[in-house]
């Protein structure tokens, strides 16, 4: 694991600080997946990465491989959008596993449909606008172009989507039917989940949904070879995946990205980007499915451990942190009933 690098530029590793072997045997039961369960009682294996803005995004394939000798049927979860999330679940995560997965559930709320529409912004720890509270097809509409570029994300992994609008009570009949005509019309499955509502009874239609779309023969291929030049792989997953017109190198970064290609050490390295999880962009407040941008790279990270080369890109950070009114402040025990309150 690379820790640092010294004035000379050359790697500085755990084993070079003799913390090596201290960190793996405090590490060493992390190995094993947390069981834990549904409210309903179904069992949920707890195992994960970071966060799929700034790092890997995945539940671990430890717990993957159990879950599939365990269950019929196995969910594992890949964080955020298909943009950066299933990007690196379809060429990183499936690439390591050798598993291949049968579909793949996008997720996704009336309300962030409205906002990628051009809807006000939400900020955090202040009441939601009233846009996102009443019916706005028009609103919606607009905002439809940013999940159908998600739908053709997982296409062309050869997978087959199935989206499940997660439904709030504030949705109307006819704004998850607009949602539902053009997700069909793009040739996935849809499904409406109300679990938040009524548990497990809420989520019976997206079950039978992938349970169909599971009975589907998946042609699924990466999105490019292990051995094709890094600069390159951005570039590919910028005009693919993103949607840009191309990249633009930093001098920093673009040093950096040749160093790592003329290397044969780095050869079999996965490319990890690094990107904001708000947009199709490396800029957080674009929403939609913009055109003609550039994506650009300011640095490239190394995680030798893992084996990540980490292109940077915008102005992301690694270290996010608390909202200024987390909900945390407003979560509590009611002493008489035993109760929690201020979790909605």
């Amino acid at each position: 694991i690379t820790v640092a690098y010294d004035k000379q530029g050359n790697p500085v590793t755990t084993e070079d600080l003799e913390v090596a072997g201290a960190m793996a045997a405090w590490m060493r039961n992390a190995i094993n997946p947390t069981l834990c369960c549904t409210v309903e009682y179904q069992p949920c294996m707890v195992h994960a990465g970071p966060f799929a803005n700034i790092a890997v995004g995945q539940s671990s394939i430890v717990a993957d491989r159990i879950g599939l000798k365990m269950w019929d049927y196995h969910v594992t979860e890949s964080g955020f959008g298909a943009d950066i999330g299933f990007e690196k679940f379809w060429n990183v995560k499936c690439r390591i596993s050798g598993l291949k997965p049968n579909v793949s559930v996008i997720v996704a709320t009336i309300r962030a449909l409205k906002m990628h529409g051009g809807g006000p912004r939400v900020r955090p720890g202040r009441p939601i606008p009233e846009e996102y509270n009443q019916e706005n097809l028009e609103l919606l509409e607009k905002g439809v172009e940013n999940l159908l570029h998600h739908i053709g994300i997982v296409k062309k992994s050869g997978m087959k989507p199935v989206v499940c609008i997660n439904a709030f009570h504030t949705d109307t009949k006819d704004e998850i039917a607009l949602v539902r005509k053009y997700v069909e019309e793009a040739g996935a499955r849809c499904a409406v989940s109300e679990h938040w509502l009524k548990g497990g009874d809420g989520a019976l239609e997206l079950a039978d949904a992938v349970i169909d779309a599971c009975e589907e023969e998946v042609e699924f291929d990466f999105l490019y070879p292990l051995d094709m030049p890094l600069r390159q792989r951005v570039e590919l997953i910028a005009k693919e995946i993103y949607g840009a017109d191309g990249v633009v190198w930093t001098p920093e970064a673009e040093e950096k990205a040749k160093r790592f290609e003329a290397d044969p050490k780095y050869s079999d390295y996965y490319t990890m980007m690094v990107k904001t999880h708000l947009s199709l962009t490396h800029d957080p407040d674009i929403k939609g499915v913009p055109k003609g941008w550039l994506l650009p790279v300011r640095d490239i990270l190394l995680f030798s451990g893992a084996k990540f080369l980490c292109p940077m890109t915008g102005a992301i950070s690694l270290m996010p942190g608390t909202g200024s009114d987390p909900a945390f402040r407003r979560i509590d025990i009611d002493t008489d009933t035993g109760e929690v309150k201020g979790l909605f």
